[in-house]
Formats: structure tokens, sequence, C-alpha cells
């Protein structure tokens, strides 16, 4: 599937092409969508999506793998073309090794949110014995997201030669799909040589789930944050602000280019992502003596529970409460 760009401009541009539908459409549409959940649907939207997706990303993968096995011959080619382009022994691709490189660091920082700081928002509302446990679920997502989606996507591509590459220049080097820009193009590309008539249309279905929850993802992101500022004064100015603010980028993001979302989310992802990293450089103390706790508890046999006195981590209000409420039980 595509990267993590704007979603709601993967949405239209997969919707364009399977339907033919206009982007205008899809945005307003978009925009009522996500203004109904915000506004009072989320919890049986978020339900339905739990279910859904998973359900998606499974049968995405299989189709993947079923394009791959059937075309099993081209494997070693494919394997090949990986090896000699990332080397620079293909004299075709060896000059635009550098830029190869630079897009893969700008793209892969996408595939998942592993470093971002996004991710803990969501993960931080599981109810775990220990902290351990749901930092061992996030980091397996990036397998999902990167090891099993992205590269499915991309071995398929390569075997078909569904893609396009341009030079510094803008020259063209390959084109294997005359016309379509970098995105769901390619994979729907790719589907539709599987199944005529319906590759398309999996692919917008696929990707309006993958994409449409990751807005709402989002959302409860920035509400979580917004919560945060009020804790202690109360400002429901700013959640109604934020609310009309989704909205809003959903509609931008439908009807402007997808070079442009691609600008955009580079801004945002990168200012974040250097913060959060300096973030993660000042936590690392406690976050191994974390990890080096669940382990040892796991190697006793017993159920890991955390508890930050006996580790010398303080200001960890939130555990110390329910360690306080686990012992009055006991």
């Amino acid at each position: 599937m595509p990267s993590r760009r704007d979603r709601a401009n993967a949405i239209a541009g997969s919707l364009q092409t399977a339907f033919g539908l206009d982007t205008r459409i899809t945005a307003a549409g978009l925009a009522l969508l996500v203004g109904f959940i915000i506004f009072g649907g989320l919890t049986r939207i978020a339900n339905f999506a739990s279910a859904a997706v998973p359900f998606m990303a499974i049968a995405y993968i299989g189709v993947a793998l079923f394009i791959i096995l059937i075309n099993i011959d081209r494997v070693p080619a494919m394997l090949w073309l990986i090896l000699s382009s990332a080397l620079g022994f293909d004299s075709a691709f060896g000059a635009i090794l550098g830029l190869a490189i630079m897009w893969g660091v700008r793209r892969g920082v996408y595939s998942n949110e592993a470093g971002q700081g996004t991710a803990p928002h969501a993960s931080s509302a599981a109810s775990v014995s220990h902290p351990a446990k749901q930092g061992l679920v996030q980091a397996f997502s990036v397998y999902v997201d990167t090891l099993f989606i992205c590269s499915a996507t991309g071995f398929m591509l390569l075997i078909l030669g569904l893609y396009n590459v341009e030079g510094p220049d803008g020259s063209a080097l390959y084109t294997g799909v005359a016309g379509v820009g970098a995105g769901a193009g390619y994979v729907q590309q790719a589907m539709e040589t599987l199944m005529p008539g319906f590759g398309n249309i999996f692919v917008a279905l696929a990707l309006f789930f993958f994409a449409f929850t990751t807005v709402l993802a989002y959302y409860y992101i920035a509400e979580t944050n917004v919560s945060y500022i009020n804790r202690y004064v109360a400002r429901p100015w700013l959640s109604l602000l934020l609310k009309f603010a989704v909205i809003g980028a959903v509609v931008y993001g439908t009807l402007r280019t997808a070079e442009l979302a691609w600008g955009l989310g580079d801004i945002g992802v990168g200012l974040m992502a250097w913060l959060n990293i300096a973030a993660i450089l000042l936590l690392r103390k406690p976050a191994f003596a974390c990890l080096a706790d669940y382990e040892a508890q796991k190697a006793l046999g017993v159920d890991p529970v955390f508890n930050p006195h006996a580790l010398g981590i303080k200001d960890a209000e939130y555990w110390e409460r329910r360690l306080e409420a686990r012992e009055s039980l006991e």
C-alpha cells in the first residue's frame, strides 16, 4: 500500500482510478463522514474499523503473495534488480543511487510510526500490567507495516514491472505505467492484472479502510494532546477548533496534488520526529530498566507487573495508582 503520506489524497486518487469519482465529491463525502464520526460516532466506527482493517490487511497480503507465487519464475530477476540497484551495479540506475537512498529514507519513515512520537497516544490507552508488554506489541507492528505489507507491495510491483523511475532532471529512466503518478495507481494496475475489472476496486476499498481509519487515529492523537493542554484549565473551544481544523485538512488534502501532500508531510513528520528522538534519548534509561524488569519477571515464570518504585522510576503516577489499586485488592 502507499506510504503514510496524506491519507485523504491517497483515498481520492484510488477512488478516481477505480470509479472515476471526482475529487471534489470525494472531498465532500470525506468531510461529512469525518465530521459525523468526530462529532459523536467515533466509538461505533472504531469498533467496525478494528474488525475491518485486519481483514483487509490479511486479504491484501494474501492477494500480493498470490501474484508473487504465480510469477515465481520472475523472483530471481526481481531480487537481482533490488541488489544491483542498491549497490549501483545497474548502469541505468547507478546515477541516481544517492537520490534513491534519500527517497528511501524519506518514505521509509512513513511506513510505520516507530520513533515519530504518534504511536504512544494509542498504545498508552492499552490496559496491560507492564508497559513493556505494549512496547513489544508496538515493536511488532513495525514488521506488520513495513516487512509484510510494504514489502509485499514492492515485490508485487517489481515482479510485474509496474512502476516508473525518473532521473534527477525528471527524465524517464524506466516507464512501466505510463501516465500514472507514484502511489496507489501502481498497486491498482498490479491488482488489475490479476483481477480484471475488480483489482482497482479492491485496492480502493482496502486503501479507504487503511487510510480513513488512520485519519481518525490522527484526530484521536490530536484530541489527546488537547486534553493534556486542558488538564488544568478548561478550554472547550480548543476541541471544537480541532474538529473543524481536521475536517478542513481532510478537504484540503483531498483536493491538492500528491506532490504537495508529500511535501507537507515531509515537513510535519520531520519536525515531529526530531523532537521525539530527543525525548527518546532522554528516556532511554527508564525504558531499558523497564525492559530488563519485564524479562527478569518472565524468566521467573510470572506475569510481569510493573512497579516503578522498585526500579527507581519517578513521576509514573498512572502506574503508581495501578499498583496501589492492585495491592489493595490483594
